[in-house]
């Protein structure tokens, strides 16, 4: 959690600083080369980051063969999405532009993150600060980078060339501190073409989970270049960092109270109920505050972050905020999901978010361009984590608690007034 508030807010920073500075023109192109890195970088995830970590706890004898494995996997799988990136920038940008090379920068990030296959072994241990003393250190480095670049007045491929960095410096310091505090050597590490079968087998529909989830995120600003142009993908971008901001929230809540939750389960199902009926009131309550605040102070919070070039980002903000709604709820949903043991739903109805996502932004985006981005991304949220949760029997109890959860604001000032008149 520590290192989660220092990076939003040194990101944060960062995002201002350079918005300012590129514009919204060449912001746009870096946004764009992020959110298609994003969308390869699929390639590489596998379905295997929890597995690992479990299969690293439960099988000690096996540990060498499991990272071993997975790195190399890893390994595949980012290089395969690299070259699928370098397939694409070659068929649709051309070859001398600003937006081939940052994507061939930033793209080249993909051949560094295997070494992320680190932190797995410190999750198992319990040792996240590593992770976190890792990532902390490489995104300041990067950021003092992207300063330094601004006060020069680099161009924009420099700030490509600084992302590149901040994950290779990552992956340099997660090897070095994984030297110094693991008794497992990493060349120690072999692969074992039995165990990829295995974990293969087992991780795919996390794999297609995460697949759906980065559509979710980014599609929409690879979308907004495609149609309208990366001018707009920079004046979306802002918007959708200051929704995104928030997220980090319910994520945070619902951790905390998931082992509860699995304990009362097998003990008080009743309880259980009561208590996942709660965490929703909580959730949406917190979310709609901040909808509503955010709606309210959108221009002013443009203007005074990222100036006169932005304002336009901030009716997109107005609406894209209110996904939070349903974001929010499903990070409840998440853990039900877990505790119920309905992966397949789950996957099924990211997949029909993500598909929803696509064709909205399809129709939407050529009429009414980032604002079509931003209503594209509110309802698909909508449709994946509230009203297709209707139409399966398992799941229409949590459709029904999302339900009271949203009439909550309304239902408890009532009962509140009713008894004072009473």
């Amino acid at each position: 959690m520590g290192e989660k508030f220092f990076t939003l807010g040194i990101g944060f920073f960062v995002t201002v600083l350079l918005a300012r500075y590129l514009g919204p023109e060449q912001f746009g192109i870096i946004a764009y080369a992020l959110s298609m890195v994003a969308l390869f970088a699929t390639a590489g995830h596998m379905g295997l980051s929890g597995l690992v970590v479990r299969e690293i706890v439960k099988k000690a004898d096996l540990r060498s063969e499991t990272l071993g494995t997975t790195i190399v996997l890893k390994f595949l799988g980012y290089a395969l999405g690299f070259i699928a990136l370098v397939i694409y920038a070659l068929l649709y940008e051309e070859r001398q532009s600003v937006e081939f090379w940052a994507l061939l920068i930033v793209g080249s990030s993909l051949l560094f993150r295997p070494l992320s296959v680190i932190d797995f072994w410190f999750q198992a241990h319990v040792q996240a600060r590593f992770t976190a003393i890792a990532r902390s250190c490489a995104l300041v480095i990067a950021a003092a980078v992207k300063v330094a670049l601004v006060i020069i007045g680099a161009e924009v491929l420099m700030f490509a060339y600084a992302h590149l960095l901040e994950v290779v410096l990552a992956g340099i310091f997660l090897a070095i501190l994984y030297r110094h505090s693991a008794a497992l050597s990493l060349f120690s590490w072999r692969f074992n073409l039995g165990r990829a079968k295995e974990l293969l087998s087992q991780g795919w529909m996390v794999l297609l989970g995460a697949l759906f989830a980065t559509v979710y995120l980014r599609i929409d600003q690879v979308m907004l270049k495609w149609f309208i142009g990366v001018e707009e993908v920079g004046v979306y971008a802002v918007a959708a960092k200051l929704s995104e901001t928030w997220y980090f929230v319910p994520t945070a809540i619902v951790a905390s109270l998931f082992p509860r939750l699995i304990k009362l389960k097998e003990t008080d199902p009743q309880r259980y109920a009561h208590r996942l009926q709660q965490i929703f009131e909580l959730l949406f309550a917190i979310a709609l505050g901040v909808a509503i605040f955010m709606s309210f102070v959108s221009t002013p919070l443009v203007s005074l972050f990222f100036g006169e070039k932005y304002l336009a980002s901030a009716p997109i903000l107005a609406i894209h905020i209110w996904a939070a709604l349903f974001i929010f709820m499903r990070a409840a949903f998440s853990k039900w999901i877990l505790i119920e043991d309905a992966l397949m739903f789950s996957l099924i109805t990211q997949g029909f978010g993500a598909v929803a996502n696509v064709g909205l932004n399809l129709l939407l985006i050529p009429h009414y361009a980032g604002y079509g981005a931003a209503i594209a991304t509110l309802l698909s949220y909508a449709v994946a984590s509230y009203f297709s949760l209707f139409f399966y029997k398992k799941s229409r109890p949590v459709f029904w608690m999302m339900s009271n959860a949203m009439l909550a604001p309304v239902r408890y000032p009532y009962r509140y007034l009713k008894g004072k008149i009473a």
